[in-house]
């Protein structure tokens, strides 16, 4: 796999806190005390683990402090990256990450009102969006659902929205009510376990709400549109390969000897998302959102294939 070659920032641990048994919060700063780089709400970063596992984790402080804010899930049944970060992440250790990268973005412009549905670890993008609706003024509400004491940042966010938060303590909330209860033109913002990201996009796409969402667990794979072999051009390289049914672009791309920085390889992360000059693509990521898909612009070529005989990309 033709992971991230080299980290963008390393950091340090600052600060942890435990919020419960495989759960805590980690404060990341430079070294030397100079500012991390800016990012938007929505954003993630790898984390490059020494065992050469890759992970994503979303931001989840304050976009404009100097330091970085992650919070790490101990995943039951997992690969074990969850359980190695929480494991080297003690003050004072050095991480090595890559990005920020943002596919999941907050648009503070839009006059619509925002619907924000979180659950479990997945609050951790979501509330920086929280906060800048809050910031700009927006007509919000948060929708929070964990586990009594498994939920992270309650008493930041109970202090920043006051009753425009909503929690759910053991409980999963009724997602068909909450977008039905919400205006017609309410964008609908959803991060958190599986089943409630699939719960909300159903209740969105029988309304006709806008949805948008930030997957780590990659959706389950459908048999592809165009089921035979497909050519793709690679302009930039000058070549022309052939991709049989069972490989992957990115796999028969880095065969050739062209570099395309991956992770995941699961269509969850964005970091393989390559340039489409011309072809339809099959979209089987985890990440556009339907229009993002008609726009037919961009590809994760991890898990996305050819929906036709041939592909140029911009590779």
């Amino acid at each position: 796999m033709n992971r991230p070659r080299s980290s963008d920032v390393d950091p340090v641990v600052l600060a942890r806190t435990d919020v419960a048994d495989g759960l805590a919060v980690l404060e990341l700063g430079l070294p030397d005390g100079a500012p991390m780089p800016s990012w938007e709400p929505g954003a993630h970063v790898d984390v490059l683990l020494p065992s050469g596992l890759v992970r994503q984790y979303s931001l989840c402080g304050d976009p404009d402090a100097p330091t970085w804010r992650l919070g790490v899930l101990r995943e039951a049944g997992g690969r074990g990256g969850s359980a190695e970060v929480l494991r080297i992440a003690t003050e004072g250790r050095v991480l090595r990450l890559a990005g920020p990268r943002t596919h999941f973005s907050f648009d503070a412009r839009s006059s619509a009102p925002a619907l924000l549905i979180a659950g479990g670890i997945g609050i951790t993008p979501i509330a920086p969006m929280a906060a800048l609706a809050a910031e700009a003024g927006a007509d919000y509400v948060l929708h929070y659902a964990g586990h009594d004491g498994r939920m992270a940042l309650v008493d930041a966010l109970r202090a920043r929205h006051g009753d425009r938060l909503v929690l759910h303590v053991d409980a999963r909330p009724d997602v068909g009510a909450l977008i039905a209860g919400s205006a017609p033109d309410a964008i609908v913002y959803c991060c958190g376990p599986a089943s409630l990201i699939d719960a909300v996009e159903a209740a969105c796409l029988a309304r006709g709400r806008e949805f948008r969402t930030e997957r780590f667990e990659a959706e389950t794979l459908t048999p592809p549109v165009w089921d035979g072999p497909f050519e793709v051009e690679l302009e930039a390289s000058g070549l022309t390969l052939e991709v049989p049914p069972e490989r992957s672009v990115l796999e028969v791309v880095e065969e050739a000897g062209v570099l395309v920085l991956s992770s995941c390889t699961e269509g969850t992360c964005g970091t393989c998302e390559t340039p489409v000059l011309e072809g339809e693509v099959d979209h089987r990521d985890s990440i556009l959102t339907p229009a993002e898909r008609a726009r037919n612009d961009v590809m994760f070529v991890c898990v996305s294939r050819a929906a036709c005989p041939r592909l140029v990309l911009d590779l």
